[in-house]
């Protein structure tokens, strides 16, 4: 199918202001009125309150309730407890305010990449003014070297309205990502912010600030303000146990108040207060007041670790998502290439190698001009071939003696060269390959059909390619000349040397690459087969095709390999459909083009040597050339997500358990502990897992994902079963053993202090705890805690007088008990976990996939094979189809 090409109109409402006289310009009066009219050409940026940026940290379920215990804690004068809850909700909001990039500081950098100054025409004078001063009918010089100030239509006529030949040569490879220069001619227009690589002429200005092409890729980041996927994760745990923990807290808090009724007759205020600060301490304990902490503390570590390897996280949270990413979509130019034009393999005629055909392409090539196929020629030469040596542009051995620059009429330069050791002269020739092979052949007569056959083949994979012919050597310059082909070589923006060791990386560890280009669909499927990706390339029209549903449209994005000849708004398309399937993106990317897409992904990547804009945009920056820093970002998301999920396992498993008993315990017993051992029990357990940040763990080879519901299930099943030990104990040491009162206290303490904390070794693996062996400080400053809860307990040193030492022989008797009680909950998870597996995709199917059967009987969504694409088989052979974070 033909692509149909993309072509960016003015709208009829501006041409009625585009009838300025080229050498004259606008008045003073005009610029007054549309300046007004249609506003500064700079782009607006709304700055955000670096307080209110603070104070955003203080927000959320948990944030908020650790806020009432703060007061609820003042007003019962439990300072200690006050302290705490005070400084573990300041070092949460430090610590992820001065690791997040402020969010808004995009549109800033692309403001910052608009032209400074510009020549233009005003009251019939050529001056030099402000580029924020520019409005649309507004006439400016473009010439070489320039950064282009506004979106601009080119005049054909030079800077005083003389009448000039050639056209402009426009990089514009960091707003389309078009890898090679594009040539613009009369009427043709030119965007804002892009490079004049060779030419000069007037243009007169058609849209500014705003409403450029750079302006719409700032209105598109401007309104990426999705909720990060972490917080909608710790919300959903945290509302969990907020809302089991104050409903059973408030229950025995009315209770007491009864009861304090039923005896008394009567609640006074000290009976009110009382209730409440037990409330508050139990709360306190329960509460996961450090989860936010522990698990920010968690990320900055995972931050700083990445750091090392020359990759920079802006948006602490970014640690975790990447190890939930499943696809990442690749800008082609400048991210899996190099963003320059190289020599590539050539073809030959026989008796030539590659040095003569890059030494005759170089003595045929001109000297002083910017044209980027001539520089090209002129730097493979300098590096390559021992015989140039780039200062005066010589060949040793040969001189050139007459020079004929481009012609576009012949499509060809030529140059006559003398050979210095035979005395003998002869012409080189460069050019278009068929004009080459038609020299040849005129002058010969011979078939060329070889030949002829490789400029197609070059022609069909997208590359430029140029022909390089000489005549042999002669003595007189009457002797005829006799023409032959020396070869046929072409221009490639290679791929990086590490892009497809990346690609294949990624695959292990089951994520699907897709390739991003403004270039030709012949061109990315080149580069596509270079780097070993499947080169079924769908053309960004299809995006937005008004036939196909949104749903369609987003399986074909799923079952293609890469996406050619797109702009902004289809980058951001593509991340935004991908993500409507249930998949988490990451985007990589160089350019200002990238910048919406980067800011609308899961993940944003700017890669090394990234514009300002790609790299405010994004979540993490790569300050190492090519992609294989990624790799090391996800091992790394995906240990700290592992840790993360452990530590999620215990909290919960851990709150629940001790809301349970105490709960029970209160009703049915009117049995409390006292204070002091509920602060030491939430200050040393949650202190403690801080170490779990350099724990050992085991990566994952496929993308993890928050499983919330067996998360919520199996943190129920272990603190039932833990519950019915501790409920075991409490009676045992109560009425078999009969400890007194205030020993039943430390007993008590101990038992809910060691067994849900050493839980941990359990939560750290899906497996049973001895496949997976814990780090050594991590299993030291674990075992340390519960060592302090011994001594404690043995002694009943705690400040409280109602509280009695147990002695050795019993304190350790309590620890052997919870040592059983930790294997047998080990045993418990894994059964609980195999079970859930065998009732529960691992998946959960947002819409179910296409088999390959189907596949190959053409009943999917195909975009015109009938054959399965690679992406495809990656899809179905990784099982990328999952999506249970919706499942809130």
């Amino acid at each position: 199918m033909a692509e149909k090409e993309w072509k960016d109109q003015v709208s009829p409402e501006l041409e009625v202001y585009l009838d300025t006289q080229p050498t004259f310009g606008l008045t003073d009066a005009q610029v007054t009125d549309r300046l007004s009219k249609f506003g500064r050409n700079e782009l607006q940026e709304i700055k955000k309150s670096k307080i209110k940026h603070f104070l955003s940290f203080f927000t959320g379920a948990i944030a908020y309730l650790m806020e009432i215990s703060i007061i609820l804690t003042a007003i019962t004068q439990d300072w200690i407890d006050f302290g705490i809850i005070l400084a573990m909700l300041v070092i949460n909001a430090l610590i992820g305010y001065s690791e997040e990039a402020k969010a808004d500081s995009a549109v800033a950098a692309l403001k910052n990449s608009l032209a400074l100054h510009t020549r233009c025409w005003r009251n019939g004078k050529l001056i030099e003014i402000n580029a924020t001063e520019l409005c649309i009918g507004d006439v400016i010089v473009v010439r070489l070297g320039d950064i282009v100030p506004a979106d601009v239509r080119l005049l054909g006529i030079g800077a005083t309205g003389e009448q000039i030949e050639g056209d402009l040569q426009i990089d514009q490879s960091a707003l389309t990502g078009e890898s090679l220069p594009i040539r613009k001619h009369k009427g043709d227009l030119v965007y804002s912010s892009s490079t004049v690589k060779q030419g000069q002429q007037l243009a007169i200005v058609v849209r500014t600030g705003p409403n450029t092409f750079i302006g719409k890729a700032a209105n598109l980041i401007s309104i990426t303000t999705d909720a990060g996927h972490f917080q909608k994760v710790v919300n959903y745990i945290g509302n969990f146990l907020i809302a089991l923990s104050v409903l059973l807290v408030l229950i025995i808090f009315i209770y007491d108040l009864v009861e304090k009724k039923a005896i008394n007759g009567i609640i006074t205020k000290d009976d009110v207060l009382e209730a409440l600060k037990e409330m508050v301490v139990l709360a306190i304990a329960a509460i996961p007041v450090g989860l936010p902490t522990v698990m920010s503390v968690t990320m900055a570590i995972g931050a700083k670790q990445l750091a090392k390897k020359q990759v920079i996280v802006k948006r602490l949270t970014a640690v975790e998502e990447l190890a939930s990413v499943s696809i990442l979509c690749s800008d082609k130019t400048g991210t899996l290439t190099l963003n320059e034009l190289t020599f590539d393999e050539p073809y030959l005629s026989k008796n030539y190698t590659k040095s003569d055909i890059l030494l005759y392409a170089y003595l045929s090539s001109e000297p002083a001009t910017s044209d980027p196929i001539e520089f090209a020629i002129r730097n493979a030469a300098n590096k390559d071939h021992p015989l140039i040596t780039g200062e005066k542009h010589e060949a040793i051995g040969f001189k050139v003696q007459s020079f004929k620059p481009f012609d576009p009429n012949e499509k060809m330069s030529r140059a006559t060269i003398l050979e210095h050791a035979s005395q003998s002269t002869f012409k080189v020739a460069k050019g278009a390959p068929q004009v080459i092979i038609n020299l040849v052949k005129q002058y010969n007569g011979n078939s060329m059909k070889e030949a002829e056959d490789v400029v197609l083949e070059f022609a069909s994979r997208g590359l430029r390619a140029l022909g390089v012919a000489r005549t042999k050597p002669t003595t007189s310059s009457t002797e005829k000349e006799e023409w032959e082909l020396i070869g046929i070589f072409s221009l490639i923006d290679p791929p990086r040397h590490d892009s497809a060791d990346t690609i294949r990386d990624c695959a292990e560890y089951g994520i699907s690459v897709k390739m991003i280009t403004g270039d030709q669909t012949v061109i990315a499927k080149e580069v596509a087969q270079r780097l070993d990706m499947g080169q079924n390339i769908l053309d960004a029209n299809s995006l937005v095709d008004p036939s196909k549903s949104d749903d369609q449209v987003a399986q074909q994005c799923l079952d293609v390999d890469g996406f050619a000849r797109v702009i902004p708004e289809h980058k951001y398309r593509v991340v935004e459909l991908l993500q409507g399937k249930g998949y988490f993106v990451a985007m990589t990317g160089d350019g200002v083009n990238d910048a919406p897409a980067l800011k609308k992904a899961n993940v944003g990547i700017a890669v090394h040597g990234s514009t300002d804009a790609a790299r405010t945009a994004s979540d993490i920056v790569l300050l190492s050339p090519g992609l294989s820093a990624i790799i090391d970002g996800i091992k790394t998301s995906r240990a700290i997500f592992q840790r993360l999920q452990s530590y999620a396992l215990y909290r919960i498993s851990s709150t629940i358990h001790f809301l349970i008993f105490f709960f029970v315990i209160t009703l049915v017993e009117d049995w409390q502990m006292p204070p002091i051992f509920l602060i030491l029990i939430s200050v040393l357990n949650d202190a403690a897992t801080m170490i779990m940040t350099i724990d050992n763990v085991t990566i994952s080879k496929s993308p993890n994902v928050w499983r919330l519901r067996l998360l919520v299930v199996l943190s129920t099943v272990l603190a039932i079963f833990l519950s019915l030990f501790s409920f075991a104990h409490f009676y045992i040491f109560k009425n078999v053993i009969q400890v007194t009162e205030g020993q039943l206290y430390s007993v008590m303490y101990l038992h809910i202090s060691a067994a849900p904390h050493f839980i941990i070794f359990s939560t750290r693996t899906e497996g049973f705890c001895w496949n997976s062996i814990p780090s050594l400080p991590f299993t030291l400053v674990v075992l340390g805690t519960q060592v302090i809860a011994l001594v404690l307990s043995v002694y009943g040193v705690v400040g409280d007088e109602k509280v009695q030492g147990i002695g050795w022989a019993q304190g350790l008797i309590v620890i052997v008990i919870v040592l059983v009680t930790f294997i047998l909950v080990d045993l418990v998870k894994v059964f609980t976990i195999r079970m859930w597996n065998r009732s529960h995709s691992t998946s959960v199917i947002v819409k179910p996939k296409p088999t390959l059967k189907s596949l190959t009987q053409g009943k999917s969504l195909s975009i015109g094979n009938s054959k399965p694409t690679r992406a495809q088989k990656f899809n179905q052979e990784h099982n990328l189809n999952w999506d249970e974070h919706r499942a809130y």
